[in-house]
């Protein structure tokens, strides 16, 4: 097995690694957190507004993980750094 056929493995094995991390762990800390605003949403449905509204923004923050390593995941494949140097040697 020459370098490029193992660089190019390893690439692919770790952007399918990063995406299965990256989706994995936002989708329970995305359901973890839709549960405790529930919680809290039936133990105060006075502040339904603000818990609502504080729940959205920390599921864009949890979503952001994915999103990061989605674009890992992309860089990886498609504009892959250490397959330039393998291949200008």
């Amino acid at each position: 097995m020459d370098v490029k056929t193992l660089v190019g493995m390893i690439s692919i094995i770790i952007a399918g690694m990063t995406m299965f991390v990256g989706s994995i762990s936002p989708a329970l800390g995305m359901a973890r957190a839709v549960a405790q605003a529930l919680s809290s949403i039936a133990q105060q449905p006075d502040e339904a507004n603000t818990i609502t509204r504080t729940l959205f923004i920390g599921l864009a923050m949890i979503e952001s993980l994915a999103i990061y390593c989605f674009v890992i995941s992309m860089i990886l494949i498609f504009a892959n750094p250490f397959w330039r140097y393998v291949t200008s040697q």
